[in-house]
C-alpha cells in the first residue's frame, strides 16, 4: 500500500514523440572506371562526388555501388554511384532502397540528358526513360516511372549516328570551363530536394544557368 501511495506522487516520465530521421537515397548515374570519369554520360557521378565532398563524407566500396553517407539538417542521406555500369543501374538503386528502408518518394536519380541544352537542369517527379539506358533499367527494376529524377543537359552537338561516341566522349575545353558551376548548381538542387521537397525545388531550379 505504501509503495502504491508513493507512485501516485512520483512525476511521470514523458513519452518521447521524436520522429524518426527522414532518409533519402541520391543516386548519381555513370559508368565505373577512370576512362569514363570525365565523359558526358558520367555527370551523375560528378554531382555525387560534389555532394559527398560538400557534406564531408567519403565513398566506400559496398555492394553494387560506391556509397557515401551523411547527415544534413536532420536528414539521413545515402549517396550512391552504382558500379553495375549504366545499363544495370536499377540493381544498385533497388538494393540500397531496400537496405536503408528508404521510401520511393525519397529517391532522387541524377543523370545526363541529351534533350536538354548544355547547362540546363530539369527536376521531374516521374516520366519515361526518354532513351536513357540507366533510367530505363531503373524503371524496369522498380516497376514504376514514379520517382524523382534530376536531368542535366549535355546538349546534342553530334552528327547522325554519332550519339554513342558523343555521350561517352570527353567534355570539350569550353564545356569544362562551365562544368564546375553546373555541377554545383545540380548538387544544390539535390540538397534542396531533401530539405524543401519536390515542388519547391522544381520551381527554384528548373531554369538554365
Amino acid at each position: 500500500m505504501i509503495l502504491r501511495f508513493i507512485k501516485l506522487f512520483l512525476p511521470c516520465k514523458k513519452q518521447s514523440h521524436t520522429e524518426p530521421m527522414k532518409k533519402f537515397l541520391i543516386a548519381g548515374l555513370g559508368n565505373p572506371g577512370p576512362e569514363y570519369k570525365y565523359t558526358r554520360h558520367n555527370i551523375g557521378f560528378l554531382v555525387a562526388d560534389r555532394l559527398a565532398e560538400q557534406l564531408n563524407s567519403r565513398f566506400q566500396s559496398e555492394r553494387y555501388a560506391q556509397v557515401a553517407k551523411a547527415r544534413h539538417r536532420g536528414k539521413a542521406l545515402t549517396i550512391i554511384k552504382p558500379q553495375t555500369y549504366m545499363n544495370l543501374s536499377g540493381k544498385a538503386v533497388r538494393y540500397w532502397l531496400d537496405k536503408e528502408k528508404i521510401p520511393l518518394e525519397n529517391l532522387l536519380v541524377i543523370t545526363d540528358d541529351l534533350n536538354l541544352p548544355f547547362g540546363q537542369i530539369r527536376l521531374r517527379a516521374k516520366g519515361s526513360h526518354g532513351g536513357h539506358n540507366g533510367l530505363k533499367n531503373i524503371i524496369e527494376v522498380l516497376g514504376t516511372e514514379k520517382f524523382a529524377r534530376l536531368r542535366i543537359g549535355i546538349g546534342k552537338e553530334f552528327a547522325p549516328g554519332e550519339q554513342v561516341d558523343y555521350v561517352l566522349g570527353k567534355w570539350s575545353e569550353k564545356e569544362m570551363e562551365k562544368l564546375p558551376e553546373i555541377i554545383a548548381h545540380a548538387a544544390e538542387a539535390a540538397l534542396n530536394f531533401t530539405m524543401e521537397g519536390l515542388q519547391p525545388t522544381m520551381t527554384k531550379y528548373n531554369k538554365k544557368l
